[in-house]
């Protein structure tokens, strides 16, 4: 009855919308930093804690260690087993959550707010972050299935393509590492233990609270989940990226069409062109069918089913990308569109009614965007990460709606530069 319960409150969440999101911000006494709404909506707590943990961290020989630290955190902690967190979590009618990216690693949890089942929960996930054991067996267990599936993947043209590509836009950098066979039957169970020991410290804690509690309950549970956790973490920053030269790195395969990815590393999360480059992308191959290279490249030639462009903003410069699977007897004919479409697009910036459709939809789409407290705890935590505005999600449709064309043709000449654009092929002829 209880799960029952909680699946019908968190269905009911969803319907939820936020306007005029008041949040709070304090630094705990552990050193972690705090982000906070109050809503009393429903009886549920979402907590999330972030770390820079990401994989731009782990060292290149150890690439996988990042996720497997971070996989393994439920794996056991204190004196429980993997079992019997997983038993506590089902009789508490509460989930444990997260993940790891190339940035950092997150533990989240969602519970019901009334107090037994959120003490025991937050007893939980305290052991997680601050005693996991991290067993060998498990270990063992969770490097075979990653080695499984990074052989996998290195059959699909997808995965050969994502992964050439991340390497040719960041050679040399961290970003563009990913695990290996070698990489992840090299990690041990002691450097899993030294990258928590100094990844996931309370000075660099990014805790998110959204749910029905008090201020003063939020600041009690921030410290209860931090205070246990080792001191570092506060410093880490990733090495600077330096920018590709322009080439084409072509990659056999038989698959019947080429994947194909051109971009480069554009833009930080706190890069003040966010905006324009925001808004400018969904004109440009973000807005799916009524995008530029969707009309250029699908409707009015054929040359691929999906076509698209998107931004990933991290610490330091993330992607900006356009990729299309097309016939490998016309890749060359179909690059040559996106080219000319990009060209354009960075010399001439979106027509007055693209750019008036391209601010409509982002603003009009964001209260679906953060319509329940799992999507505003993303927000939380982003704001807290990146370090951006406490009024960031009420400013978000003034600063869209400010945006010109000019200042997206300015943005888009600053960061996607045509001396840096890598492309990469898989399946080319």
């Amino acid at each position: 009855m209880r799960n029952l319960i909680f699946v019908l409150l968190s269905f009911l969440s969803s319907t939820l919308a936020f306007a005029g999101v008041k949040i709070e911000h304090w630094t705990a006494p552990s050193g972690a930093k705090v982000y906070f709404v109050e809503t009393r909506v429903l009886p549920i707590l979402d907590v999330q804690l972030d770390f820079a943990a990401g994989s731009v961290f782990a060292p290149v020989a150890k690439a996988g260690l990042a996720g497997l630290t971070r996989g393994l955190l439920e794996a056991g902690a204190a004196d429980l087993d993997e079992e019997h967190i997983a038993g506590r979590l089902v009789d508490i009618g509460a989930r444990l959550g997260g993940g790891v990216d190339s940035d950092r690693a997150s533990v989240s949890l969602r519970t019901l707010s009334a107090k037994p089942e959120r003490e025991a929960a937050l007893d939980l996930m305290r052991a997680v972050l601050s005693a996991p054991t991290f067993p060998q067996p498990v270990l063992e267990r969770e490097k075979g299935r990653t080695i499984a599936a990074i052989r996998e993947a290195e059959t699909r043209p997808d995965a050969i393509a994502g992964k050439r590509f991340a390497a040719a836009i960041y050679p040399g950098h961290p970003y563009g590492v990913s695990p290996t066979v070698e990489s992840v039957g090299a990690v041990t169970r002691d450097e899993l233990v030294e990258f928590h020991r100094r990844h996931y410290g309370a000075r660099g804690a990014i805790v998110s609270i959204i749910g029905d509690v008090s201020r003063a309950e939020a600041e009690a549970i921030a410290q209860r989940l931090t205070e246990a956790l080792p001191p570092g973490g506060a410093e880490l920053v990733p090495p600077p990226v330096t920018k590709p030269q322009r080439g084409t790195t072509r990659i056999a395969h038989p698959a019947a069409q080429s994947h194909v990815h051109v971009g480069l590393p554009a833009i930080r999360r706190s890069d003040a062109d966010y905006f324009p480059l925001l808004v400018g992308n969904y004109t440009l191959g973000g807005g799916g069918f009524v995008s530029r290279l969707m009309k250029e490249v699908r409707e009015k030639r054929g040359y691929a089913y999906s076509v698209y462009s998107y931004l990933a903003p991290r610490k330091l410069e993330g992607p900006f990308e356009i990729g299309l699977q097309t016939k490998r007897e016309q890749v060359g004919d179909a690059l040559k569109v996106v080219d000319e479409v990009l060209t354009a697009y960075i010399a001439q910036g979106p027509t007055p009614k693209e750019l008036a459709a391209a601010k409509k939809n982002l603003v009009d789409g964001l209260a679906l965007r953060m319509d329940s407290n799992a999507k505003l705890l993303g927000y939380l935590s982003a704001i807290g990460f990146y370090d951006l505005p406490l009024t960031y999600l009420d400013d978000f449709p003034a600063k869209v709606k400010a945006v010109t064309v000019e200042q997206i043709k300015a943005a888009f000449a600053r960061h996607v530069k045509a001396e840096n654009l890598v492309t990469v092929i898989v399946a080319a002829d």
